[in-house]
C-alpha cells in the first residue's frame, strides 16, 4: 500500500503563498499518476494537478492555472504543489493521492479514479 501524507497547509492571507508537500514511494514515480486533489465543505472532490508517467504531462485545473506548480524531487521521493496568488476560494482540504496511470486522461475535475491519498492538509485563505 502506498502512503502518503501532505502537510504545509494553514492559514493564509488572500495572495499569499504555501507550499504543500508529500513524501511517497520512488516507486510511485514510476507506476502511478500521482498529483493532488481537494475537498471544501460541501462540495465535490476537485483534482488540482497531477503527473502522469506514461505520458509526462503535468495537469493543472483552470481554476489554478498560472497560479499553482506541480514538482517532484525524485532523490527525496517528495512531490510539491508550489501554491501562489492564493484566493479564498482555494480554501480546501488538500490530499496528496495517486491513481492509474492513464496516458492522456489527466486527473482534474471529479471523475479521476485516485486509488490512495492519506490524511489532508488545510488550507484557509482569508479574504
Amino acid at each position: 500500500e502506498v502512503q502518503l501524507q501532505a502537510s504545509g497547509g494553514g492559514l493564509v492571507q488572500a495572495g499569499g503563498s504555501l507550499r504543500l508537500s508529500c513524501d511517497v514511494s520512488r516507486s510511485t514515480f514510476d507506476d502511478y499518476t500521482i498529483g493532488w486533489f481537494r475537498q471544501a465543505p460541501g462540495k465535490e472532490r476537485e483534482g488540482v494537478s497531477c503527473i502522469t508517467t506514461s505520458d509526462g504531462f503535468t495537469y493543472y485545473a483552470d481554476s489554478v492555472k498560472g497560479r499553482f506548480t506541480f514538482s517532484k524531487d525524485y532523490a527525496k521521493s517528495t512531490v510539491y504543489l508550489q501554491m501562489n496568488r492564493l484566493k479564498p476560494e482555494d480554501t480546501a482540504v488538500y490530499y496528496c493521492a495517486t491513481g492509474p496511470d492513464l496516458k492522456y486522461y489527466g486527473c482534474v475535475g471529479n471523475e479521476f479514479p485516485w486509488a490512495n491519498w492519506g490524511q489532508g492538509t488545510q488550507v484557509t485563505v482569508s479574504s
